[in-house]
């Protein structure tokens, strides 16, 4: 029993268990009604009944209250905690840093717990909770890994400055049926021939997806209004998509192709980090981190097993195989002038006589540019021979002009036989006869 002089804490619904309990025990009511008013089994109300019974209202408090948690951190290992997130892991998330921790320095210890260190320690501000907005319908997963790949780039300084730059552009792909980000690179733009190159690497190593799901940039997309009016106004890459038989499909919104939206901004999260703990200096030694160490460890935590085992990646035809280095370059078409040269990216070239291939002057050919920046002029289907041109040949110059005024024209005077005079001696018999025979008719 609790002394007269004590003073307990008691929220209220222990003061509303009190009250029933205490009715109970004086038989007021019966166990069966003491259950059904506070929810709780018969069982569990006689404990409370002999609770009550020996300490009374105390027996109603929990044992542990005021007590520190079995589970909580001792005071040596939270400084060691503190010591480490302000050293090495200042901008981490709770889980992330929850994840070093154990990786690095064997302190394992859930996410919340270092979510509430951080919060003490200021190293964390709880994020305030979105407005519902727009109404969007959910859609399930595609069932097979390469039915359809979410595409993008993302500009971020990934780097945070060790390459002497101050942002670069991380090409990726994740495949929709299983979320795992099957290529990814570092690019100094998300241009057409960064964008060819990540594909072609791709298809080489994977072979060609159905489809891939991409947003409406101009590399990927024409969004001027004489593409929709025109359905044959295409881009480079949906020309090189359409020669290997995969189908481009344009997102409506970021939300569409939210899978890949949501990958950058956890690789905004922790590739940059990781980077930073790699001490990683170089867009070439990036890009050999992600492809060894980060999306191996990366794919093992966040990928999902799929719906179907298939594969619908299909292998590239020996045309296809041969020709991918064509098919995924930049191409232009250019006019041969009259003196079998051609003007591209202020440069001109001469073509030479290649063997197989006949060339004629005002010939529409197309340069090809390809992702290791050299050209290649093409002509139905096959390759030019050239030379590069140190600079266009120039006009001559001080050319002596006549003016007109001191030119003598002689008249030509065409010889007697000339057609000219024979047909014109030929309609004057003619009229000639004519006249004699309407003559010789009115007369008789």
């Amino acid at each position: 029993m609790a002394s007269p002089m004590e003073t307990l804490t008691m929220s209220r619904k222990e003061i509303d268990r009190y009250g029933i309990i205490s009715r109970l025990l004086k038989k007021e009511i019966n166990g069966t009604t003491a259950s059904k008013l506070l929810s709780l089994s018969t069982r569990h109300v006689r404990r409370l009944k002999s609770a009550v019974r020996k300490e009374g209202v105390k027996g109603l408090i929990h044992g542990n209250r005021g007590k520190p948690s079995n589970n909580h951190v001792p005071e040596k290992e939270k400084k060691k905690i503190i010591a480490l997130l302000h050293k090495k892991y200042p901008d981490f998330g709770p889980t992330f840093a929850g994840e070093k921790l154990s990786e690095n320095h064997s302190i394992t210890r859930d996410p919340k717990t270092i979510r509430d260190i951080q919060i003490a320690e200021g190293l964390w501000t709880p994020r305030k909770r979105k407005k519902r907005g727009e109404y969007r319908e959910w859609r399930a997963r595609k069932e097979c890994f390469g039915e359809m790949l979410q595409f993008d780039g993302s500009y971020e300084n990934w780097l945070e400055g060790r390459d002497g730059t101050t942002e670069q552009c991380l090409l990726a792909t994740i495949d929709d049926a299983t979320g795992t980000v099957v290529h990814a690179l570092f690019s100094k733009h998300e241009g057409v021939l960064p964008v060819m190159g990540f594909w072609r690497e791709y298809i080489l190593a994977y072979g060609k997806p159905r489809s891939i799901y991409l947003d409406k940039f101009s590399t990927y997309k024409v969004n001027h209004k004489i593409a929709s009016e025109n359905p044959d106004v295409k881009t480079q890459f949906q020309r090189a998509c359409n020669q290997v038989s995969i189908q481009p499909i344009f997102a409506n919104s970021p939300q569409a192709k939210g899978r890949i939206e949501r990958l950058f901004r956890t690789f905004q999260d922790r590739l940059i980090k990781e980077l930073r703990l790699a001490n990683i200096r170089t867009a070439h030694d990036a890009n050999r981190f992600l492809r060894e160490t980060f999306l191996p460890k990366f794919n093992a935590k966040f990928s999902v097993q799929p719906v179907s085992h298939a594969n619908l990646h299909c292998m590239l035809t020996a045309e296809e195989k041969k020709n991918l280095a064509s098919i995924f370059s930049r191409h232009t078409p250019r006019t041969v002038q009259n003196d079998f040269t051609l003007s591209f990216n202020n440069q001109w070239y001469q073509i030479v006589e290649t063997r197989g291939v006949a060339v004629r002057k005002k010939d529409v050919v197309m340069v090809e540019e390809h992702t290791d920046n050299t050209i290649h002029i093409c002509v139905r289907g096959k390759e030019l021979n050239y030379t590069t041109l140190p600079a266009r040949p120039k006009k001559t110059k001080n050319v002596q002009w006549v003016l007109a005024k001191d030119v003598v024209h002689t008249p030509h005077k065409p010889t007697g036989n000339h057609p000219w005079r024979l047909q014109i001696r030929a309609n004057i018999e003619r009229k000639n006869f004519n006249k004699i025979k309407q003559r010789i008719l009115i007369h008789s």
